[in-house]
């Protein structure tokens, strides 16, 4: 990121308006939205690749995946003697183990609904977390922002139930929107001054989940069952997952949580429901009530007003 910045400054007039312009954008906030874009189209291309596979081998190949594209720079980042403090990413790698076991096994026994709004409720929790774990304190615009937020999701994903009824995977992808906002927490508060880069922190997540989903394979399924998939349309939602949806999404997210409020990181990816709702839109011809429309745009607000008006 900081490359990145150098790189612009050398190649722009030090009067430019523009670079005073690029400096006042609030960079990380458009790479969580971006991360929300690409996580508002998993969850459907997910129920798709779960036609071919079981979810613990789903998880094992998703992450193995970015594992290996992630290990040349861990390589090089450690010949260069970086990462002194690497065991700081063993616990958040645990949670989101815990976490992707949850949220797949809860995709594919719920609505996508259903999923996105419970979710979301990680924006609140992490609110409510952040405080107790990492000492801070939370200003009340953010606050109202998350609940401001949630309102906008339930009014998106309302089928037009008047209670949100709850199955077995429901209670999986509540506990996952839980453990999202420990994980965002426990980050921050254990790689706060550490010697670890973003890429590294990354890369032992992402070991850390694939390690964890292949045991409990061999553990429940018998040997010969566990078999790649050869259909080429998994193969295909695969590549997209690993570099947009993992590879990019975690580190981005990492990276985040080390420059801003955790909490701020959670709305702002929160707005998933609201982008994978316009892919549905835009690419499956779907249709929204008036109210989803309402709720879309509580959404939007918040996310925006997050971007631009709210602090650290």
């Amino acid at each position: 990121m900081n490359t990145l910045n150098n790189t612009l400054t050398k190649a722009l007039p030090s009067n430019s308006g523009l670079m005073s312009n690029l400096q006042r954008l609030p960079i990380t906030e458009i790479l969580l939205l971006l991360v929300a874009i690409f996580w508002g189209t998993s969850y459907g291309l997910t129920k798709e690749a779960l036609i071919f596979t079981s979810v613990l081998l789903f998880i094992a190949v998703r992450f193995s995946l970015t594992s290996l594209c992630m290990a040349p720079i861990v390589f090089k980042e450690y010949r260069e003697g970086k990462n002194k403090d690497w065991k700081v990413a063993i616990p958040s790698g645990i949670i989101l183990s815990t976490i992707f076991l949850c949220e797949v096994y809860g995709v594919s026994q719920t609505s996508a609904s259903n999923a996105a709004f419970l979710i979301s409720l990680s924006i609140i929790l992490t609110a409510f977390f952040e405080p107790l774990i990492n000492r801070t304190k939370i200003p009340s615009s953010l606050l109202l922002l998350a609940v401001t937020s949630i309102v906008g999701v339930y009014c998106l994903t309302n089928s037009g139930q008047s209670t949100l009824s709850l199955n077995t995977g429901d209670y999986f992808i509540l506990s996952a929107a839980v453990l999202r906002a420990v994980m965002v927490t426990v980050t921050k508060r254990l790689s706060e001054g550490k010697d670890i880069t973003t890429s590294t922190l990354t890369a032992i997540q992402a070991f850390i989940v694939a390690v964890s989903a292949l045991i409990l394979c061999f553990i429940t399924q018998p040997f010969e069952a566990v078999t790649l998939p050869a259909n080429s349309h998994f193969w295909l939602i695969m590549v997209y997952l690993v570099l947009c949806c993992t590879l990019f999404a975690f580190y981005i997210q990492n990276y985040a949580i080390r420059k801003i409020s955790p909490t701020k990181v959670s709305l702002l990816m929160g707005s998933e429901p609201l982008f994978g709702a316009l892919f549905a839109v835009v690419w499956l011809n779907e249709s929204l009530t008036l109210l989803q429309m309402f709720g879309g745009a509580l959404i939007l607000a918040s996310v925006l007003i997050t971007s631009v008006k709210v602090s650290k």
